[in-house]
């Protein structure tokens, strides 16, 4: 009975009320859940080990119950509450204790994707129906294509918005009163994971989607490399329209040829090279799409060149990339070239995400702060080859060995920092024995990078670059990857304010 009833609950307008929910987490996402939930009459528990103080103040104001507390056991007040859906959020792992008792009790576990897709139909388009899903997962690139996406469809004339794991939970978009033509739904592969806990009545059905790359990543989380990559895989099921790949990532176009989709969705690759037929590419400086055109075997159309996106600073390879898949996902909506090439000539990239943060005395700084994995940091060498690489921190139990291998040989020096240097010091003296490696041994997070511009300006002769693409996560010294990105920038500018060269710390020694 009550899994006849929650699978009847693929509406806004369904019976919600009286539905024992408990939500786990109360961050943004978790808070949205909440809200949601007691909007629409069900009965609310939030369970966190921590929140803020507003968080905290509004879960009682929106009348959801709260408990604040170690979740390192069930808690006796979840058990008491009997819930009949337990919605965590994108944080929680399979294997933490609450998740895994959710489960054994046979309690039907939901993430706020999940939630979202079953009442996306809250505001509807003139026509009736709710806003169509572009879903974009990936180890690399997720956020930037999200709002590249978002802002070619934009140009294109249709109401879109980036949600997700891009910051903006889904569950806002969907309750927004503006209403949308289309959803632009980054996903991690947590959330993914999630997904695929859904019973068949609440699957989501995309009208396209894109894995943009696969490499080892939160391999703790998942539990292996193969949770990782079946959790991405997800990302394709039931695909209504276009199922984009990465003709450079096997790995992509596997999962394109293993998912189950609507009957009718087309593959189209992507890459850097020259496009076949259902492809997007470059071709003499041009990018092309072959793949939304009549003629697909014979022509393609011009989106943008390699020369205009250089002067919009969006011509390293892996951005390129990037630009390709948002192009193909626009184009499965009908966006017209024009308005891409529109679109790109103003488009820029975030903070952290191959930022020049200043350019003095010969030294170009750049700021990829987001490369918190070797997938994203190894892109980011490929792109600046002989740069003074300033990398490490928490590499979340990944071999960094692999990396150092593949990219370490091309930089001019290293620069590592982090509670795990010993790894990366290894790893280079194994695999890139002639690239000087200097390591920042201060455990002051206000010193680490003031030390880092210190040995950079004392090893670069004459112009170089120096790239912060660390390949790893930032908590073990900073508060986020922004931080890290923003003490990087401040310690720049004080090298400059002070004199640049007059200051710089000398010949360092290396290892």
């Amino acid at each position: 009975m009550a899994e006849a009833r929650l699978d009847g609950l693929t509406s806004w307008h369904a019976d919600w009320k009286g539905l024992r929910v408990a939500v786990l987490g109360l961050s943004v996402t978790g808070f949205s859940v909440a809200d949601t939930l007691t909007e629409l009459g069900a009965e609310v528990l939030v369970l966190s080990e921590s929140a803020s103080e507003e968080y905290e103040r509004l879960v009682t104001v929106i009348g959801a119950a709260l408990e604040i507390g170690p979740l390192s056991e069930v808690p006796e007040a979840l058990r008491a509450f009997d819930p009949e859906v337990v919605i965590a959020s994108p944080g929680f792992s399979p294997f933490h204790p609450v998740i895994r008792w959710t489960q054994d009790a046979g309690i039907a576990l939901w993430g706020d994707v999940e939630l979202a897709w079953r009442v996306r139909d809250k505001v509807v388009r003139p026509d009736g129906t709710p806003a169509d899903w572009v879903l974009i997962t990936g180890t690399n690139g997720k956020t930037t294509t999200t709002q590249l996406t978002a802002t070619l469809l934009v140009e294109g004339g249709l109401r879109a918005a980036p949600c997700g794991n891009i910051g903006i939970p889904v569950l806002d978009a969907v309750r927004d009163p503006a209403g949308f033509d289309v959803l632009v739904v980054e996903l991690s592969s947590h959330q993914l994971w999630y997904l695929g806990q859904s019973s068949a009545a609440a699957e989501l059905h995309p009208y396209s989607a894109v894995c943009l790359n696969l490499a080892d990543d939160h391999l703790v989380w998942h539990g292996s490399a193969q949770a990782y990559r079946d959790a991405k895989a997800i990302v394709y099921r039931n695909t209504r329209v276009a199922c984009v790949y990465n003709k450079a990532d096997a790995a992509t176009r596997v999962m394109v040829e293993e998912a189950e989709v609507t009957e009718g969705a087309r593959a189209i690759g992507f890459d850097l090279g020259v496009p076949g037929p259902s492809d997007f590419g470059v071709v003499d400086g041009i990018l092309a799409d072959r793949a939304f055109l009549d003629d697909r075997a014979n022509s393609a159309l011009e989106l943008t060149t390699l020369a205009d996106l250089e002067q919009a600073g969006l011509s390293a390879p892996h951005v390129v990339q990037n630009i390709l898949a948002a192009s193909a996902l626009a184009r499965s909506l009908g966006t017209e070239p024009e308005a891409i090439r529109r679109a790109l000539s103003a488009f820029r990239m975030d903070a952290h995400r191959i930022q020049i943060v200043a350019r003095h005395r010969g030294i170009t700084w750049i700021d990829d702060s987001k490369a918190t994995n070797p997938h994203a940091a190894a892109s980011s060498m490929r792109a600046y080859p002989g740069a003074v690489w300033v990398l490490g921190g928490d590499l979340k139990g990944v071999d960094i060995a692999n990396l150092v291998a593949d990219v370490g040989p091309t930089a001019g020096a290293a620069v590592v920092i982090g509670v795990e240097r010993a790894e990366v010091v290894a790893a280079f003296a194994r695999h890139a024995p002639t690239v000087p490696v200097f390591e920042v041994v201060t455990g002051d997070t206000g010193e680490v990078m003031n030390r880092v511009v210190e040995i950079a300006t004392g090893i670069v002769d004459g112009e170089g670059t120096v790239l912060l693409a660390p390949a790893a996560a930032s908590f073990d010294q900073f508060s986020s990857y922004a931080d890290r990105g923003h003490r990087f920038a401040e310690a720049v500018q004080g090298w400059i304010d002070r004199g640049s060269a007059d200051d710089a710390g000398g010949s360092p020694e290396a290892h």
